[in-house]
């Protein structure tokens, strides 16, 4: 059986089994079916040279094409960072843009991850090989040798902005809930117990998967404290099953009541008057998570979006608590205290300005923020003062919706295309407003869009 034969090969070589999904692995089959009987594989020496050669010929081909996208969108660098089998710190470099991601380099950051001066030297170098003129930022995660890499960086290239991860941002914002608000920490800790105690017990996940219909408890997540909301998601949504399942004869029969750890679980699952009610009241919380998969897609350029998802999952977080300003002014603060210091970026409000998204909405506000985010960003981006005036007149056009901007289609369009994509369809009476606001809202607000299984790769 040939597809028995391939999983084999897969089983056998430790591929991860995700590898189908890639649309060479479907090609490749159907060039070795198309071929037909008589075809010889490739050898050893071939696939480490040959072959290897003329991909990397290929790669850098492909490559030319992105810096073309790069020079007129404008690109943003991403790193991220894992540690292989041998403990050595590694940081992948990849460039994204809207015609794609692409892979740029991997170093052993071992001897220097902790230094800021060299993480700095680094991030500079990688911008030197995309090109300056290309890049309009350098997104890492907030650690602090990398926040003042980045600032480093930013006062060496004038036109540039280093950002944080926006992902890695928001997840340090459920981390701070489970860290500073005690039900939170509390409630977390037993529905972690309750998992941990089914999962490691194959009798007891038998009877879950009947109880619940196969529905799990535990969901792979984008980040790590975003995979402890949606678990204690799962268990809200499942606790009508696992009430049933630890009343159950089953469990009253089974040896599992009579062990302590049985009858601490037991305990936790059917207070229905203190475990469920504060799950419930967690997951009050959870509408960040929503801003966490949005800046973690692929879908779409986020840059132009984050601004106003931030302050919709406040605003949601606030109607969850039925208004009652004593009830969520503490994850209030705790949100604004990571967004105020860390994630708030003067791109971010820029983006939020030029997204026809959001602009032309009655609910479109120009604050005082916004505002000095945009100028902010126009006199780093824009060096030429005499280009920054022509901008600022243009920008009258965009508000008042005069001329390209205010025709039927592009009107229809204002939320149905990209930002990007408006913009270059409907921004030829202002080019110099049209480059600037394409290069910010072609931009993503994350690093974590790259984040693989690169351990699996690490003996290529």
């Amino acid at each position: 059986d040939v597809c028995q034969q391939i999983c084999r090969f897969l089983y056998t070589s430790d591929i991860p089994f995700n590898c189908v999904n890639n649309p060479e692995f479907a090609k490749m089959v159907a060039m070795i079916g198309k071929y037909g009987v008589g075809l010889k594989q490739p050898s050893y020496h071939e696939v480490r040279e040959t072959y290897l050669k003329k991909e990397v010929l290929r790669t850098m081909e492909m490559l030319e094409e992105y810096k073309v996208e790069w020079s007129k969108t404008g690109c943003t660098i991403m790193s991220d960072g894992w540690t292989d089998k041998k403990r050595r710190s590694i940081c992948n470099f990849l460039v994204n843009s809207p015609k794609g991601t692409v892979f740029l380099a991997s170093i052993d950051t071992s001897d220097i991850s902790k230094i800021a001066q060299k993480v700095f030297e680094m991030l500079d170098d990688i911008v030197e090989r995309v090109g300056e003129d290309n890049v309009v930022q350098v997104v890492t995660d907030n650690a602090a040798n990398y926040k003042l890499a980045g600032e480093y960086l930013m006062e060496k290239r004038k036109h540039l902005f280093w950002t944080p991860c926006a992902a890695h941002c928001i997840d340090l914002i459920l981390e701070d809930f489970e860290k500073k608000l005690d039900v939170h920490r509390v409630t977390i800790e037993k529905g972690r117990r309750i998992t941990t105690y089914i999962y490691s017990r194959t009798l007891l996940l038998t009877w879950l998967k009947d109880f619940t219909k196969e529905k799990e408890l535990i969901r792979p997540a984008m980040t790590h404290f975003t995979k402890t909301y949606i678990t204690l998601g799962c268990l809200n949504e499942n606790k009508g099953a696992l009430i049933s399942m630890f009343a159950s004869d089953k469990w009253k029969s089974s040896r599992f009541v009579k062990a302590d750890k049985g009858k601490s679980i037991e305990s936790i699952v059917m207070d229905t008057r203190g475990f469920w009610p504060n799950v419930a009241s967690c997951l009050k919380g959870a509408p960040l998570i929503k801003v966490i998969r949005m800046v973690d897609s692929d879908d779409k350029t986020t840059m132009g979006f984050i601004y106003e998802e931030m302050d919709l999952a406040k605003a949601k977080i606030q109607e969850n608590f039925n208004n009652v300003k004593k009830s969520y002014e503490r994850i209030w603060s705790i949100i604004d205290q990571r967004w105020e210091s860390q994630l708030h970026r003067p791109l971010h409000v820029a983006a939020y300005f030029l997204n026809p998204h959001y602009h032309y909405s009655p609910n479109f506000k120009v604050n005082l923020d916004v505002k000095i985010g945009l100028y902010k960003c126009l006199e780093r981006m824009i060096p030429d003062a005499t280009e920054r005036v022509k901008i600022y007149m243009q920008i009258d056009l965009f508000k008042n919706a005069k001329g390209l901007f205010g025709i039927e289609s592009a009107v229809l369009t204002r939320k149905k295309k990209s930002p990007g994509d408006w913009w270059d369809s409907y921004g030829d009476e202002c080019p110099e407003l049209k480059r600037f606001a394409i290069r910010v809202l072609s931009l993503t607000c994350s690093s974590s869009g790259c984040e693989h299984n690169w351990s699996a790769f690490e003996m290529v």
